[in-house]
Parts: structure tokens; C-alpha cells; sequence
């Protein structure tokens, strides 16, 4: 891989991604497997003025054999320090940034008890809450960017070896992050001006549902919430700090009305959930409510994730990418939702985003309910866009306007 662009890569996801300033501590998620470049992303950090860099690494192979051995009370116990290892920076003088670097196995967890990581990571996010709505309301500036690993690679490419296939993924990896070119602040100033704009748009339209057809079978209307706002690409905390939470990012999205989503919808792209893939996914919604579903492999592990609680089964995203995005275009499907959650329309089960309604990143839980936000202990994002799909909206004012046509904007 081009030791040059991977520096450009790593100084883009720190003081671009993250956005860390002057001052702050930079939290870093690093796989093991991922060592050298979050290395680089620390020096990048030191090099914007971070007052200090905290590593947290993770190894999902030890991850497995604790699955595989450890008891489900030990695997479900969080204790209090880790909460305070993220909220102690924070509060202190300066703050914090985050920056997530992923290098998943998507089969990572294939044949593992299903029920140990689904209640352990229940557990762990319940005990995490705090920090989780610092991040999901932008109080807190954070990233995630990929790196390849050997076991993804090859799902990836599977027809070449390993070394190829990690070859192949970094460079596509470079070229929809927008980094071949040399000048990824340059050209991601250039994308977030284009997604401000659709954002704008989408706004001045004042929507009141979304109608997303396909030929698939997908025909569902999606009531939006109350004082819905439009976000994507570039984020904001109340500070005023700017960060780009996803790298690559291609969507726009807001907040659907908890309790007017009705109709079917079949997803795109299979979906990685708990270290598998579910394929041939569909649900049917009533009322908000999923009251229907099935998949063609893996049907467990969607029941799974519906049952979480009872936000599990309403939508708290609905979001919307062209088929000309350039992982799309790219024509590869990389088992990993950060990127192909990218290439389509998606929605999300689970927890709502409050920084899509007016005032919502300051009001609790009951309030962002009562506009329609949904809450959930998960987020788990969902591909249904295709190359044929049609969206219609409706504005609150009784228009009728085309948003999607053909799987691009209208």
C-alpha cells in the first residue's frame, strides 16, 4: 500500500474525521491488527495540538475465545471504570474526541453461542448509555474509518490470496474515502458542500412522509417526525467543532416518526450482525411496529435483533444515498456497514438520532418520544436501496414531490 497515501489517510481521520482540537485528548479504538496506523493517527493527533493521545485496543479473535470459555454473567458484567474512562476526559479541561479505526472479520463470530453476545453487548451498551447519548446528540466529536484485515480481505476478493486481497482492499478503501487523488481535505470540502446543499434542499421542502418504491417488492411509507431536520456529512457539537462521523460518508438522513412507518421493505445487501451475515432480510411495518419478518439466512439472528426491546422494532433513521455514490459505483460489496451502508438507501432499527428535530439534542428521552424520535439500545443500519427505487414525498403543505428516481436524485 502507498506509505504516503496511508499518512494522508491518518491525518484526514484525525483532524478532519475526529476534528480534534488543540487541547483536547484524542480517544483511539484500535484493533490489534491495526497497529502501525493507529500509531500514525496518535502522531497526527500530537501534530493538531492534542494535549494527549488515549489508545484502547481490541482483539476480536481474544474476543471470540472469551465468547467461547467465559460464563454469560462475567461476559454481561461492565464494571464502572470503563464508563469513567471515557467521561473523565470529557469533563476535564480541554475534552475529548473520539476516533474508531475498524478491521472487522465479518464471519468473526460464526458457530459462537449467539445468546452470549447478544446479552453482553445489551449489557455493555446499557452500561455505557451515558457516554452513548454524548455521542448519538454530538455533545461528543467522533469518527470511525476502516482498515483492512486479512479475514475480511478475503471476503471482500475472494479468488485472490491474502496479500492481494488486503492489497486491493486498501486501495478501494482509498478510493471511495477519497484519498487516491492526494487531496482528501480538498476534495472532502468539495463533498460536504454538495451534501449541505441536498441537506438545504430537503429541508426547504418540509416533508412530512417519504413513499420508497422497487421493483423487489419494497413499497413503504415513511411518516417523518415532528420538527424533522435533515442532517449528514459534516456534524457539529454545541461548541461549534466540526467532525465527519462516518468516513466515507454518502447519505443524508433524519429522524422517521416512531409511530408512522407502515408497509414492506426488502434489504439490498446482506447485513452483519453479531459477527455473521443476514441475507434476503425483509420486514413489514405497521403502525411504526415491525409486525412481520423473515430472511432468507440467518432469520434468528434478525428476531434476534428485534427482540432487543421495544424500540428494536421501530425505525429511528431513515437515510438516503444515490446509486451513483462512489461505492456504489465501485460495484463491490464490502461486508461492512460502514461502507455499504454508503452505496444505498438505508434505514435503521433502533435509536434515533436527537440532532434530527429542532432542539433535540437537548431534550431527554420523553421529549424526543413525544416528536416522534425513536430510543433503543441498539442502531443497526439496514440496506434497502436499489438500482430501480422511486421516493416520493409529501410535504406538510399536501405537495407531491419527486426525491428518488431510478435510485438517484430526482
Amino acid at each position: 500500500m502507498d506509505k504516503i497515501l496511508l499518512q494522508k489517510y491518518a491525518d484526514f481521520a484525525v483532524k478532519i474525521g475526529a476534528g480534534v482540537l488543540p487541547g483536547q485528548v484524542l480517544i483511539i479504538h484500535c484493533p490489534v491488527t491495526a497497529v502501525e496506523f493507529g500509531r500514525m493517527c496518535g502522531i497526527a493527533a500530537f501534530s493538531a495540538g492534542a494535549a494527549d493521545v488515549v489508545m484502547k485496543y481490541s482483539d476480536e479473535k481474544m474476543s471470540r475465545i472469551r465468547y467461547e470459555n467465559a460464563a454469560l454473567e462475567v461476559l454481561c458484567e461492565t464494571k464502572p471504570y470503563i464508563l469513567r474512562s471515557y467521561l473523565d476526559y470529557v469533563e476535564s479541561d480541554g475534552g475529548a474526541s473520539t476516533l474508531h479505526i475498524i478491521a472487522e472479520d465479518p464471519e468473526a463470530f460464526m458457530g459462537v453461542d449467539v445468546e452470549k453476545i447478544d446479552k453482553s453487548g445489551n449489557a455493555r451498551r446499557e452500561a455505557l448509555k451515558p457516554w452513548r447519548n454524548l455521542t448519538m446528540s454530538d455533545r461528543v466529536a467522533w469518527s470511525i474509518v476502516a482498515v483492512p484485515c486479512e479475514n475480511w480481505a478475503k471476503k471482500v476478493f475472494p479468488d485472490d490470496n491474502s496479500d492481494t486481497a488486503v492489497e486491493k482492499l486498501w486501495q478501494a478503501i482509498f478510493d471511495v474515502c477519497r484519498v487516491t487523488g492526494g487531496d482528501p481535505v480538498g476534495e472532502w470540502k468539495m463533498h460536504i458542500e454538495k451534501t449541505l446543499a441536498k441537506r438545504k434542499w430537503l429541508n426547504g421542502l418540509n416533508i412530512d412522509s417519504l413513499h420508497l418504491e422497487s421493483s423487489n417488492g419494497t413499497d413503504i411509507t415513511i411518516g417523518l417526525a415532528e420538527t424533522n431536520i435533515w442532517d449528514g456529512g459534516l456534524s457539529l457539537t454545541p461548541e461549534g467543532q466540526r467532525f465527519i462521523a462516518n468516513v466515507p460518508t454518502e447519505e443524508v438522513f433524519t429522524a422517521p416518526h416512531k409511530d408512522r412507518v407502515n408497509g414492506k421493505v426488502y434489504a439490498t445487501k446482506p447485513y452483519v450482525y453479531h459477527g455473521d451475515l443476514i441475507e434476503g432480510l425483509w420486514v413489514e411495518f405497521k403502525d411504526g411496529k415491525v409486525i412481520n419478518h423473515g430472511a432468507s439466512k440467518n432469520e434468528h439472528l434478525l428476531k434476534m435483533l428485534l427482540d432487543t426491546d421495544e424500540g428494536a422494532r421501530h425505525i429511528g433513521e431513515i437515510a438516503l444515498v444515490p446509486k451513483n455514490s462512489p461505492i456504489c459505483e465501485s460495484g463491490l460489496l464490502f461486508y461492512n456497514t460502514l461502507f455499504d451502508e454508503n452505496a444505498a438507501c438505508h434505514i435503521a432499527f433502533g435509536d434515533g438520532y436527537p440532532s434530527t428535530v429542532e432542539g433535540g439534542i437537548d431534550m431527554d428521552t420523553a421529549s424526543l418520544a413525544a416528536v416522534g424520535v425513536n430510543h433503543s439500545l441498539v442502531h443497526e443500519d439496514v440496506m434497502v436501496g436499489s438500482a430501480d427505487m422511486k421516493i416520493t414525498a409529501i410535504t406538510r403543505d399536501n405537495k407531491t414531490v419527486a426525491i428518488f428516481e431510478d435510485g438517484k436524485w430526482a
